[in-house]
């Protein structure tokens, strides 16, 4: 028992999270000085929660928590330097007989995706990963393909600003290949792709095609067999981790099979334990299974030694051993809303179930609520960095969801397994699951989940958000006045931040977005907006685009291509009030009012097209290019100042990097 009037720290000294959180900044730091994009708020929320940490002031923990931040901050950066300096000497593109073994698959309607492992160029193994884009050809996991194909090595150059790369970084995605013939030369001994691919076959036999694409990516975590329509609709109401093998799945089967085994006493969790560790192995150890089993693992430990199960040292533990083996994984999306749930539960979801139970919710109810208010609530920083929107309907949607998740799952699965083991009664074995996935489906066609919120950016808010989220928690001991204190300060930072990033006050603010080609930019003033595509641009890639950086109505679209046609009606469905073209040409719609050529002007902006490929822009009294022929649109913050009595536009760096003319 402390002494009286002994001040008492703010934060619990937990050895394992420290580490963790050293660790994890290690190789978000690296991140963001290697690929750029460093700013002072990225040191905020450590800064912060290091100073709670360290109250009060006593030079054991100061030395304590500074060893173990700075040693495994160094250990972390180390680590991704390591991966990084592997993926980036990655053979250089050009035409090689290539051999890979097909490790997932994604089945469109008139193409099939691929990702090759264990690759092989000229007969030279190399590390990495390779995705091939195929036509309608049959294969599945575990296949040996041998491909003549024209292969590409993966660049890094617009890793900040292209999700897509970032995501490929993450998951060793080296190369990219199209094929000019391709031939399946055996099959890998690798028993889990062995059983994935069994599992596909037996699941498309003798189910309907969406209801087995459903089934395939619950029981796997292999979503990219799903419908385009059907998984736009899934992720934009908010219950896309349910095809994803999160956590959640292998907590079910985790608790299913430690019920079967009350006999084994304190061995118990073992059992338990090798059946989710091969079910991991089915799901390609995912970091999110990965994570839940080493959890499993210490919760079934602590209880076998009779020891009080700490589930943030639990999570932290998981985080250390992930990110020390596999630090790339820290860019994966999946990876920081796995860990942010679990977070949101251990910091949140206590505080607000006690408040819950204070204004009279049952006590089931109240920790039901409070559980899926946090998780929705530490996953939102995240979800608007990775995807540009939030549902606003998910927490209504999981609310009736997830009860029924572990008789999905779990009957699923073992309709699944006796369908495998059974092949002759496997139609009668998967009637439940089709019937379930047949009713999924016709929920989803006749209830609108698209409400979204999006068109904004956090920017230096997503650390003020975490940090008030952490503060606000029951783990950091402050008084009733002190969080109130806080709340304040904390929610006048997080309004600043976000006015900051999304608010164009003066000047012209141009905001870019660009890959393999394909350019967007967007052009803003206080009161005007204005979008300019290229032919080659997909609907979704503006979308995407918009959902990140601006909700409201465009004034206009220009379109610079040759193929007017292409982008023109790319956009026509895009949120504008008219669609600019350079030449006159027959469009075949009527969404929104066309001009040709000429000039456009709204308030401070005006444009004019030079030829099918360059625009020039006049703003805040200066002439910008744009040229989408000769290279990639940069982005910037545009202002004039006075400069020895002239004007000269200056430049505040944004997007990209930009020399005065």
């Amino acid at each position: 028992m402390e002494e009286k009037g002994k001040r008492k720290n703010l934060v619990n000294f937990r050895p394992v999270l420290f580490c963790a959180l050293g660790l994890a900044f290690g190789v978000f730091l690296y991140g963001k000085i290697r690929f750029g994009g460093l700013a002072p708020s990225d040191f905020l929320f450590l800064t912060l929660f290091l100073a709670c940490a360290l109250y009060p002031l006593r030079k054991g923990r100061v030395v304590a928590l500074a060893l173990a931040v700075l040693l495994f901050a160094g250990a972390g950066a180390l680590s991704i330097h390591i991966y990084t300096s592997s993926y980036t000497s990655a053979l250089p593109a050009g035409e090689y007989r290539l051999m890979g073994t097909v490790e997932t698959l994604s089945v469109h309607k008139t193409y099939t995706v691929v990702i090759l492992g264990d690759l092989s160029f000229d007969g030279e193994e190399e590390g990495g990963k390779c995705r091939v884009i195929l036509g309608n050809d049959e294969c599945r996991p575990a296949d040996i393909l041998l491909l003549d194909a024209k292969v590409e090595e993966r660049e890094l150059d617009d890793f900040k600003d292209d999700a897509y790369t970032e995501s490929d970084f993450a998951k060793n995605i080296r190369y990219m290949a199209s094929v000019d013939s391709m031939e399946k030369v055996g099959r890998s001994k690798n028993p889990f792709l062995l059983l994935n691919a069994s599992l596909y076959d037996s699941l498309h036999a003798h189910m309907g095609r969406e209801e087995a694409d459903l089934a395939f990516a619950l029981l796997t975590g292999n979503s990219g067999c799903i419908d385009d329509e059907v998984s736009e609709i899934v992720r934009q109401g908010g219950v896309a981790h349910i095809f994803a093998v999160s956590g959640l799945h292998i907590g079910i089967l985790y608790a299913a099979a430690y019920a079967c085994f009350p006999f084994l006493k304190k061995s118990r969790f073992l059992p338990p334990l090798l059946l989710c560790l091969f079910y991991c192995g089915l799901c390609n150890f995912t970091v999110s299974s990965v994570r839940a089993l080493i959890m499993c693992a210490v919760l079934g430990t602590t209880r076998s030694l009779g020891k009080k199960y700490d589930f943030l040292e639990s999570i932290s533990l998981a985080a250390l051993i992930t990110l020390l083996f596999l630090p790339q994984q820290w860019f994966a999306a999946g990876m920081r809303l796995s860990y942010g749930a679990c977070l949101g539960l251990a910091l949140l979801s206590p505080p607000l179930a006690n408040l819950f139970k204070r204004i009279k919710f049952p006590r089931f109810l109240a920790q039901y609520l409070s559980a899926a208010l946090a998780v929705q609530i530490f996953t939102l920083p995240v979800m608007l960095e990775s995807f540009g929107y939030v549902s606003a309907l998910a927490l209504l949607f999981n609310f009736f969801l997830l009860p029924v998740l572990p008789v999905l799952f779990l009957g699923t699965l073992l309709c699944a397994v006796l369908a495998l083991v059974i092949p002759p009664a496997a139609s009668f074995f998967l009637l439940f699951p089709e019937g379930m996935f047949s009713a999924f489906l016709y929920v989803l066609t006749v209830v609108d989940v698209t409400l979204l919120i999006t068109g904004f950016a956090l920017g230096a808010g997503s650390a003020v958000f975490l940090t008030g989220c952490v503060a606000l928690s029951g783990r950091v001991r402050l008084s009733g006045k002190g969080k109130a204190v806080a709340a304040a300060a904390l929610s006048v930072l997080l309004v600043f931040a976000a006015v900051m990033q999304n608010v164009v006050f003066t000047g012209c603010r141009i905001e870019v977005f660009s890959r393999d080609g394909d350019t967007v930019a967007l052009v803003r003033t206080a009161k005007e907006s204005a979008l300019l595509i290229d032919g080659d641009i997909s609907l979704g890639e503006c979308e995407d685009f918009l959902h990140r950086t601006y909700g409201g109505t465009l004034n206009a679209v220009f379109v610079l291509s040759e193929d007017e046609v292409a982008g023109a009606n790319v956009a026509a469905f895009l949120p504008t009030e008219l669609v600019c073209l350079f030449k006159e040409c027959e469009t075949g719609f009527a969404h929104a009012p066309l001009l040709f050529g000429g000039e456009w002007t709204a308030g401070g902006l005006s444009f004019r097209f030079e030829t099918s490929f360059k625009l020039v822009m006049l703003a805040e009294g200066c002439a910008v290019e744009f040229d989408f022929e000769e290279g990639e649109a940069l982005g910037a913050d545009l202002f004039v100042g006075e400069t020895q009595g002239a004007k000269r536009l200056n430049y505040s760096l944004k997007n990209g990097t930009i020399k005065s003319l």
